[in-house]
């Protein structure tokens, strides 16, 4: 069994809250708890490398809220705020050689609905101070749990390599919290995006839990934090270009079965044009906030986290749905054009009919 003499388990929740936040102003209505954050690179690497723009963390000091018997989260809670409408919440346990063992405590923190339901109402109460620096502020009833165990030494004398090898059931075990002995194909898969910089760190990332075991992981945990805030996000893009693709072919049916259509011209193509900005915005805001490109660790760290949470395959999902609904937009368009020509036809045909008609009447009305 994998033992910890040392180390710090972080659980955070991400929560889609508006469309956009202001940091600027939301940092100065919270100045006394809040700073921008920053990747502390501990390896060779250039320094212009970072957030674009960069997140603001807000730490609170709290009643620690209890897990389970005997176990407590620490009193300190933060809270990081992205421009584009997302926030984490991060809760810290204390691991040592009194903490129960990993797989349990793994367990216990599974969707867990004391830490869910402190972290939504720290969000609702932190909607209410923020208000002015908010666009379109509604919280998603989606939200992204991780586990983040961070190893900073093992009770065992041994290296990490062959610590995670001696153990590798128990350590898929901690990884997918799951009591279940798990089959050798599903541990190797539980095993399989791992990353090391040097001989005395390692990174293992699973969809429901990271282990992380280094000394100094403050890089390597935020860019797993982002890679949730990233996850959430696609989820909840895609989630919306579902619901604006149901409305939109809506629009689409009930243009063709009906004969008025001319007034709702404007408002059709209006709606449609803002959900595609709201969702390009949204899009390129979250793919282009964090800058890795220099910091080669990171970057393939981040990769792997990617890989791990199927980033891509969202992406192409958003791309193939805006696309989609940039289609139903052209076709409106081209009924708008078309009809309005109709109309066009119409008026000068009826003009025309009018101008041969008016001098026979005119004779007539002479008479």
């Amino acid at each position: 069994m994998l033992s910890v003499s040392r180390g710090v388990c972080h659980n955070i929740f991400v929560y889609d809250v508006a469309l956009s936040i202001d940091l600027q102003e939301t940092e100065r209505t919270l100045s006394s708890s809040a700073q921008r954050e920053t990747i502390k690179h501990k390896r060779r690497a250039p320094r212009y490398f970072e957030y674009r723009p960069a997140p603001l963390r807000i730490s609170q000091e709290n009643a620690p809220v209890r897990i389970g018997e005997g176990l407590d989260t620490h009193p300190q809670v933060d809270m990081v705020l992205y421009d584009f409408g997302a926030v984490s919440v991060i809760y810290r346990i204390a691991l040592s050689e009194a903490t129960p063992n990993l797989l349990s405590l793994s367990e216990i923190l599974y969707e867990n609905d004391a830490l869910q339901s402190d972290s939504r109402r720290r969000v609702v109460d932190l909607l209410k101070m923020i208000e002015p620096a908010v666009t379109k502020a509604g919280i998603s009833a989606l939200v992204e749990d991780y586990l983040i165990l961070q190893i900073e030494t093992l009770t065992e004398p041994v290296s990490i390599y062959e610590g995670t090898r001696v153990h590798a059931k128990h350590v898929s075990q901690i990884l997918r919290a799951e009591r279940l002995d798990l089959s050798d194909d599903e541990v190797t898969d539980a095993l399989s995006h791992r990353i090391s910089y040097g001989t005395d760190d390692l990174a293992i990332v699973d969809w429901n839990a990271a282990l992380v075991i280094d000394k100094d992981a403050e890089d390597v945990l935020t860019v797993l934090e982002f890679a949730n805030v990233e996850l959430l996000e696609m989820r909840i893009l895609d989630q919306r270009l579902d619901d604006a693709l149901i409305q939109a072919y809506d629009r689409l049916s009930r243009r063709s079965r009906s004969w008025m259509i001319f007034r709702s011209d404007l408002s059709d193509l209006r709606d449609i044009s803002q959900w595609q900005v709201d969702s390009a915005i949204l899009f390129e805001g979250v793919n282009n906030v964090l800058k890795l490109l220099g910091d080669q660790y990171l970057a393939r760290l981040y990769r792997l986290a990617a890989q791990r949470f199927h980033l891509s395959e969202w992406d192409a999902s958003i791309l193939r749905k805006l696309a989609t609904l940039e289609s139903i937009y052209q076709k409106i368009s081209d009924q708008v054009v078309s009809r309005r020509m109709e109309l066009l036809e119409w008026i000068i045909i009826i003009l025309f009919a009018i101008s041969i008609v008016l001098p026979f009447v005119s004779k007539v009305a002479g008479h």
